[in-house]
């Protein structure tokens, strides 16, 4: 039995084990509100860039199903497994979330496990309420799902401890002030820490009139990988750690109400890279230097409300922090919501990537997503 078999099997077996337990005698007692519940997510897509292989494809994005509930009304828990993807692979089947939270007290729930990086409005969000084809450029780049520093993909999540809260409530009842401060291996999912350092997130939000937030982040850590060096002197070989630093900061702005959203975010980042995708090679990527930044503004509007909308997204990523290697994305496209659970979104994307020879090009992008 190949390993995609056991692991299958084994999710399988756990989510069928969790959603039978919540419905038996003694589980009431210490289980609420236990469900099962997931989504898939079907993508054709097309791209006119040249030397591209193929230029079009079919493909599943996304397939994943998890398991959350309450323990004694004060814990809250979440299972995530992603099914898709290449079995062997960092991007293959795996874990996503596994955390828990003890939510007794609004202003400071603490959570344990694997979970997202508390980095930005946009990497908490799930693929499907995030609105476009795919995370902006910015985030996937520097929230730890393809991040710059060569980490493998982590889908914007890592292991570690997280106390956040709300607070200061208006004579409506709701909430003026939000917080996020935790600590994080900083390897990313599923991998213990290499150079005993961590990764210290904070952020907070304020929040004066329904719907808007306006927000700032911090991230300081690094990431480390341990391979073999050779000294050019003396040809002796080792065993040896490196560390890459991760110091970054993001300015976030949201509304969102009444079915409109308008979301934009800049993120800046200091910290050398890995030049290879390999976990073992320590060869830093001097070309691209200490620094990066981007950002994204984005814009969904309704049609007919939660129904249809129409949106554009402009966004930017600089993996050197200046214009040269940019890479420039303007989109604009529409979805249609059939009912609750399945969505179809279809998207034209200008591209104009100066890091590569032939840097404008255009790319059609459709996507299908049920969710249960």
């Amino acid at each position: 039995m190949n390993k995609m078999r056991k692991l299958y099997i084994f999710i399988i077996f756990l989510f069928t084990m969790m959603a039978a337990n919540a419905q038996n005698g003694w589980s009431k007692d210490w289980f609420q509100n236990v469900k099962l519940s997931g989504y898939i997510i079907g993508e054709y897509q097309y791209s006119s860039q040249k030397d591209l292989t193929p230029h079009d494809k079919f493909s599943l994005r996304l397939v994943r199903m998890s398991v959350d509930g309450k323990i004694a009304n004060q814990f809250y828990f979440k299972i995530q497994a992603q099914l898709n993807g290449t079995p062997g692979s960092n991007s293959g089947p795996r874990i996503l979330d596994a955390f828990l939270e003890w939510q007794k007290y609004d202003f400071a729930r603490i959570k344990i496990g694997q979970f997202k990086r508390a980095f930005t409005f946009e990497n908490p969000m799930t693929p499907i309420a995030q609105g476009f084809m795919g995370y902006g450029t910015v985030v996937s780049n520097l929230s730890g799902m393809t991040d710059r520093t060569g980490e493998h993909a982590s889908n914007g999540r890592d292991i570690g401890v997280q106390v956040q809260g709300d607070f200061l409530k208006n004579n409506a009842g709701r909430n003026l002030l939000h917080y996020q401060l935790a600590v994080y291996n900083g390897q990313g999912t599923n991998t213990t820490d290499v150079d005993n350092k961590k990764d210290f997130i904070g952020g907070f939000w304020v929040m004066p009139i329904k719907g808007l937030r306006l927000g700032a982040f911090g991230w300081t850590g690094s990431y480390a990988r341990k391979g073999t060096l050779t000294d050019a002197t003396t040809g002796v070989s080792s065993q040896q750690i490196v560390s890459v630093d991760k110091n970054r900061y993001a300015i976030s702005g949201e509304y969102a109400n009444n079915d409109w959203t308008f979301r934009s975010e800049y993120i800046h980042s200091q910290g050398k890279a890995f030049k290879n995708s390999s976990e073992t090679d320590l060869t830093i990527n001097e070309s691209i230097g200490d620094k990066s930044d981007g950002w994204y503004v984005a814009a969904i509007a309704p049609i007919q409300k939660d129904v249809c909308h129409v949106k554009a997204r402009y966004s930017s990523y600089r993996s050197d922090a200046t214009w040269g290697n940019s890479n420039n994305q303007y989109e604009i496209g529409a979805d249609y919501i059939f009912f609750k659970h399945v969505k179809a979104q279809l998207e034209y994307i200008r591209v104009n990537d100066r890091s590569v020879s032939n840097s404008n090009y255009n790319m059609i992008d459709c996507q299908v997503s049920v969710s249960f």
